[in-house]
């Protein structure tokens, strides 16, 4: 068996999420059935560095998966390339050695989230920004989000549902940029991230900045494990998975 590591990018608009689910469509589900045709019709399961839900996009996913012989990179990512959707783009193929694992040996990811501020929804964003429209103290919430920063247990910001034990993780970095008109971004780097933890946490921020909640709320959330110091959970659509690093010794957590 040969091993391929790609990267790719979807709008995940009109996917339930990666991972395979019973009675809806998937990327891994598209992925996997397009490299099963170029496979004379045997399976091929792909493994992702981690799993985004319904309505989040990626720009830069990494996946790995196995052929049962070499074939040339380029003919291969421009086979799955243009028998995909045209939602979904094959951005490079480059074989790997078989020990390459997509999740496993993943050492840090990049997250944007963008939030549309303008009075009323801007049409042309609804798919890629939530909306947001009350006034926002945004050194209040830069202020607020140096607190994210470092290692902590960030069990208080994870979606129940998660299958996963160790919550410790370390976040290198939070900016909050105005972009654009009526935009912010948020962006988000670390060495993993749980489940719905991003979009907690920009839900967070959002009060903090709008004044429903104390700058020090994520300080006290995390000390104290208290969810009544966090925010609800920011709309799917505002989020994308920009990168994933496989430099350094420290593996990336899920």
């Amino acid at each position: 068996m040969t091993r391929y590591k790609a990267i790719i990018s979807y709008d995940g608009t009109n996917y339930a999420g990666f991972q395979i689910q019973p009675n809806a469509v998937t990327i891994q589900e598209v992925i996997e059935a397009t490299l099963k045709r170029l496979n004379s019709g045997k399976p091929v399961t792909i493994h992702p560095s981690g799993r985004t839900d319904s309505g989040v996009h990626a720009v830069g996913q990494v996946i790995h998966f196995d052929l049962p012989q070499k074939r040339d990179v380029e003919k291969l990512r421009f086979a799955l390339d243009t028998q995909t959707p045209e939602d979904i783009s094959i951005l490079s193929i480059e074989e790997v050695p078989e020990d390459f694992h997509a999740r496993y040996l993943a050492t840090g990811k990049e997250y944007h989230y963008h939030v549309d501020t303008g009075k009323s929804p801007n049409p042309f964003k609804r798919l890629y920004a939530a909306h947001f429209r009350y006034e926002l103290d945004l050194e209040s919430m830069r202020r607020a989000a140096r607190f994210i920063e470092g290692e902590h247990d960030f069990s208080v910001f994870c979606a129940t549902g998660s299958s996963v034990e160790d919550k410790t993780r370390t976040v290198y970095s939070v900016t909050i940029e105005e972009v654009g008109e009526d935009e912010l971004l948020f962006v988000f780097k670390g060495n993993g991230f749980l489940y719905k933890m991003v979009r907690m946490l920009v839900g967070t921020l959002l009060k903090i900045g709008n004044g429903q909640l104390p700058e020090d709320a994520i300080q006290r959330a995390l000390a104290n494990q208290d969810k009544k110091m966090t925010g609800p959970t920011a709309q799917p659509e505002g989020l994308f998975l920009m990168k994933v690093d496989y430099n350094g010794e420290k593996k990336c957590h899920k």
